[in-house]
């Protein structure tokens, strides 16, 4: 799967394999609760099924008061 990091450069990435977000992140070296992660206009959940042929975005979760 092509993944575009945005964190705050923009890098992309190829994963091979399908598999949970979670795991994806972790193999790239990301902290899964300091980011968001979205497939086309779909926000993902940490256990939402990737795909070898989808395209991830991934951006920092930013927050504030």
């Amino acid at each position: 799967m092509r993944i575009v990091l945005r964190l705050p450069e923009r890098k992309e990435v190829e994963v091979k394999g399908n598999r949970p977000l979670r795991e994806v992140l972790e193999e790239l070296g990301l902290n899964p609760e300091t980011v968001v992660a979205v497939r086309g206009e779909e926000l993902l959940t940490l256990e939402d099924e990737v795909r070898e042929e989808d395209t991830l975005e991934v951006l920092s979760a930013i927050s504030g008061g």
